[in-house]
């Protein structure tokens, strides 16, 4: 099955263009590690899911992409072609030339609602290209106006004219420090629009991306670049093809449908968190090596610890002895209680891999099955040059604190009616406001009573 991608807004179009380009050196890379058969049908799903072939023969991108200003697209388009593996379509970008000015209403109450026709023939264009259409799957940053206000416009749309189709919103989260002066009222428009329209929301945090940036990579003059290359690697690393658990021979054939299912099992939680290990320069791998128990030993402590990355995890934190009946506010310190979570395995013996320490129900809340609450997907194809790589994609308490304090930043703006005026002007009143907060506090109490 396929997947559209709609790329909103500088951020989006940046991070879309680095995802395919990660899919493409992946599927053309020689050290699958793995069987020709293998490798061919490898490559044969991924095509599939994210790129048309035309008459050119260079697979081009299912992808739609939305700016309202012209410059980032035209970049875009241009960086893809010139890599001469692969292209978008020259009919599926809609741009303009005025921009939002980081104003979620403007995003949303004005651009959207004006462009709705011809943003939505781009994507219903797209939509028909596919021979079976498993979902959507939106990029876009929370802090600024094209992507939040319009992403959330037009998730909203998508939602509408696709009623059973599956939506994935990746969502960007600002720096705690602020780009934007009124980013946490944008951030609180987005998501709570979202958790109504989307299926989930998977979500990376620009900090700690930073920080894998700084640490894991060693880069020392960190770009928004080098930023959106660890993002595309991490979310090629989910959503390349791989064999589900029940799914036989053959590789998984809805990857947004299959992540749904595994991982948002109420509508209360949609909130998606990824981890990924190893990560390191391309110059280290060759001189690196890693065993799968280490690697699995890292990820669930990592799951538990709510540490972003390998390094400078808390190993001091361990799950709550099951059968205690403590009530959830005494719980362990820091311990992060998941709903769900998925293992991705991909690479050398992943058949071998003991994932039992996963299966742990002291790690789950205590209204699922763990036999339900864990899945694993496994391919014996290496993904990006690494001979063994391990991702986790979780529905668990990882946003918990950077939402509560989003909101808070927020309310406490929102309190001294600070920059109000900027969005009444755009027909977003104070009560859209308290309804968003009232959303998301919502959605605060749900995981944190886990």
């Amino acid at each position: 099955m396929s997947v559209v991608t709609v790329q909103l807004g500088q951020c989006g179009n940046q991070i879309g263009q680095e995802v395919f380009s990660a899919l493409c050196s992946d599927i053309r890379g020689t050290h699958g590690l793995c069987s020709k058969k293998e490798n061919e049908s490898y490559q044969d799903s991924c095509k599939e899911r994210f790129f048309c072939e035309e008459e050119s023969a260079v697979p081009v991108a299912r992808a739609v992409l939305i700016d309202m200003e012209p410059k980032v697209i035209s970049q875009t388009l241009s960086m893809a072609a010139r890599s001469g593996h692969w292209k978008y379509s020259s009919h599926s970008h809609f741009c303009q030339k005025q921009g939002s000015g980081n104003n979620w209403a403007n995003g949303y109450s004005v651009h959207g609602p004006r462009h709705k026709e011809a943003i939505m023939n781009l994507v219903q264009k797209e939509a028909e290209k596919c021979d079976r259409l498993g979902g959507f799957f939106t990029i876009m940053s929370m802090a600024g106006g094209t992507g939040s206000g319009l992403g959330a416009f037009v998730t909203q749309c998508l939602r509408d004219a696709f009623p059973t189709s599956f939506i994935l919103n990746h969502v960007i989260w600002p720096y705690g420090t602020g780009e934007v002066i009124v980013q946490n009222y944008n951030s609180v428009l987005t998501l709570s629009h979202l958790y109504h329209s989307s299926d989930a929301l998977l979500v990376h945090e620009n900090d700690v991306i930073h920080k894998i940036c700084a640490q894991l990579m060693n880069i020392k003059q960190i770009s928004f670049r080098d930023v959106n290359q660890v993002i595309a690697h991490q979310l090629g690393s989910v959503f390349q093809p791989t064999h589900t658990a029940g799914g036989g021979s053959g590789y998984s054939r809805n990857p947004l449908g299959d992540l749904m299912e595994t991982l948002v099992p109420h509508p209360e939680f949609r909130m998606l968190g990824l981890r990924n290990i190893p990560q390191m320069p391309e110059n280290s791998l060759p001189y690196s090596t890693f065993s799968w128990p280490g690697l699995i030993k890292h990820l669930r402590q990592m799951l538990i610890a709510n540490a972003q990355m390998e390094e400078g995890i808390d190993w001091q934190v361990r799950p709550p002895h099951p059968g205690s009946s403590i009530p959830s506010t005494n719980k362990p310190l820091h311990f992060n209680t998941s709903i769900a979570n998925l293992v991705i395995l991909r690479g050398k013996d992943v058949h071998s891999v003991d994932l039992g320490s996963f299966q742990d129900p002291s790690l789950y809340t205590s209204w699922l099955n763990p036999q339900d609450a864990f899945n694993a997907w496994k391919t014996p194809r290496a993904f990006n040059k690494y001979e063994k790589s391990a991702s986790l994609v979780s529905n668990s308490q990882f946003l918990l604190k950077p939402l509560d304090s989003i909101v808070g930043k927020a309310w406490n703006m929102f309190a001294s009616k600070a920059y109000l005026h900027q969005y009444t002007k755009f027909g977003i009143q104070e009560e859209d406001f308290l309804d968003c907060f009232t959303t998301l506090e919502q959605v605060i109490s749900s995981y944190t009573n886990l």
